[in-house]
């Protein structure tokens, strides 16, 4: 989330090696998982859990603002595929079974997917659109 709220730029040594390690350790079916339920007790609750579809989107954005873009294109491809015949996500997403699991429909999985969508539509280079809020709202006229 750093370089999404504009803390680090993406191209910082820091979140691009923490990149490569959720791809490397958190990627599951070719989406990101919270965590490695089997390794760690970190939620108390029994069984396994699903790739956390906000986690996705998040790194498709990182992998845009990389300059990544086909790689971030296939992936948010990959996304919307998940959808219900309604267009609604889930929080996660069970690529075993096939099934959406969690909460549903989930806001947060959809306002991610809303982000993503713009982001892919910026040059790679451009800061996302989650950071730019306020140097928007300094470029616009106020109104009398």
């Amino acid at each position: 989330m750093m370089p999404l709220v504009g803390f680090l730029p993406a191209t910082d040594e820091r979140v691009r090696n923490t990149i490569e390690a959720i791809m490397r350790d958190l990627q599951q079916d070719g989406l990101v998982l919270r965590y490695r339920a089997e390794q760690n007790d970190a939620d108390g609750l029994p069984g396994g859990e699903g790739a956390f579809l906000p986690c996705s989107f998040w790194l498709v954005d990182c992998l845009h603002l990389l300059g990544r873009t086909e790689e971030a294109r296939a992936m948010f491809e990959r996304l919307l595929a998940l959808r219900n015949d309604l267009g609604l996500l889930a929080e996660e997403y069970d690529g075993r079974t096939k099934r959406q699991l969690g909460n549903f429909p989930q806001a947060f999985s959809h306002v991610a997917l809303v982000n993503t969508a713009l982001n892919l539509r910026e040059k790679p280079e451009a800061e996302p659109r989650r950071a730019r809020g306020d140097a928007e709202k300094k470029k616009r006229p106020k109104r009398s």
